[in-house]
């Protein structure tokens, strides 16, 4: 076990728990936009910034990423982190000024307005560039559909050539994972629509032999039958007409 201290209060945590883990098992609020428990951490969106020190040295690091130390002593509210995560924000704000999360974030720390907000690349989607998305479809689904393309103020998450939804399987990972809305689905009669910041998709969805729902995409009960070596005719009833 390994022990350190969090805004004064003393900790015993496992050697590969991150200041994140130890923080949030405890009850201590540091504020994530990019961190879930289905993907591996990036610390693309920097809000989660906590001040250590260790051997008398002060530095500021994500923590999500940074991992616990014997004898490290972390803060999480000093006026340091306060004023950079208001600049992370102000940054947010400048690309997405539509976002509740983000605006919210900012009413929290009192950012009433963006100095960036005539920044190039405002394009006022709702995109934060934290990653989610084309983790959890590289990572956990395995289709690699979508990516982050370009560079600098261009970044952007897109399809293939932008309108290449050959990969997608319309799962909807990146939809439920997304931490602002940025991409959306909706279900409508024997349709799935997925919205990206910058291009958008319909799925045919598969009809239940013998109630007639249309309960799931076609393209994802292929892909399913396809890694399970199934026959897609074990998909041909929903869930509730299987038993």
């Amino acid at each position: 076990m390994v022990k350190l201290t969090i805004n004064g209060r003393v900790f015993q945590a496992q050697p590969c728990d991150t200041v994140l883990a130890v923080a949030q098992k405890a009850g201590i609020n540091i504020p994530t936009l990019c961190h879930s428990e289905a993907v591996h951490d990036y610390g693309a969106c920097r809000i989660c910034l906590v001040e250590v020190e260790r051997r008398g040295r002060k530095r500021l690091v994500t923590a999500c990423l940074y991992p616990v130390e014997e004898g490290l002593s972390v803060t999480t509210d000093s006026e340091r982190v306060t004023k950079v995560r208001q600049i992370v924000i102000e940054l947010l704000l400048a690309r997405t000024p539509t976002s509740e999360e983000i605006l919210a974030l900012a009413e929290r720390y009192d950012v009433t307005e963006s100095r960036f907000s005539d920044m190039e690349g405002n394009n006022g989607d709702k995109c934060i560039l934290c990653g989610l998305c084309t983790r959890v479809c590289s990572d956990v689904v395995g289709v690699n559909a979508i990516s982050l393309v370009n560079r600098g103020t261009k970044r952007e998450v897109a399809l293939p050539f932008y309108d290449d939804e050959t990969a997608c399987i319309a799962c909807g990972s990146c939809a439920y994972i997304c931490p602002t809305s940025a991409i959306t689905l909706t279900d409508s009669a024997d349709c799935r629509t997925i919205t990206w910041p910058n291009s958008k998709a319909d799925f045919p969805m598969k009809e239940c032999s013998s109630c007639g729902t249309h309960y799931a995409p076609v393209k994802q009960l292929q892909y399913m039958a396809e890694k399970a070596h199934l026959s897609i005719s074990e998909f041909d009833y929903c869930p509730d007409c299987r038993h």
